[in-house]
């Protein structure tokens, strides 16, 4: 979701890339999340860091403590931020109270760009 929120809110500033310490499928319910704030990330994949270990990166932010834990250095990175985020996709509901969750995050993870990269 940051990746896409990010590429949506300052896309004229920065040129955001998502990877996961353990890459799975783009959650559908973060697909649904940001479509309801008119961004689309349907056609994203879920990346693992090791495809932009030949990259430079003026930032590299990390978005939960298992990802600092894990990668606590990125080869390519100028400077490194970090903030942890709930993972929505840990809650164990379904349908509307799954959405919610991601909803929450959503806000949470725009807010924090918006005070932080804006």
């Amino acid at each position: 979701m940051a990746e896409g929120l990010l590429n949506a809110l300052y896309g004229d500033k920065y040129e955001a890339y998502s990877a996961g310490t353990e890459p799975a499928i783009v959650n559908p319910y973060a697909v649904r999340a940001l479509a309801e704030i008119s961004i689309d990330i349907s056609r994203n994949r879920s990346k693992g860091i090791e495809e932009f270990q030949d990259m430079k990166f003026d930032y590299v932010v990390t978005a939960c403590n298992n990802a600092k834990e894990t990668c606590p250095f990125f080869p390519g990175g100028r400077e490194y931020l970090h903030k942890s985020f709930d993972d929505p996709s840990g809650f164990e509901g379904e349908g509307d109270n799954k959405l919610a969750v991601f909803r929450k995050v959503r806000n949470e993870i725009s807010d924090w760009i918006k005070r932080t990269l804006g």
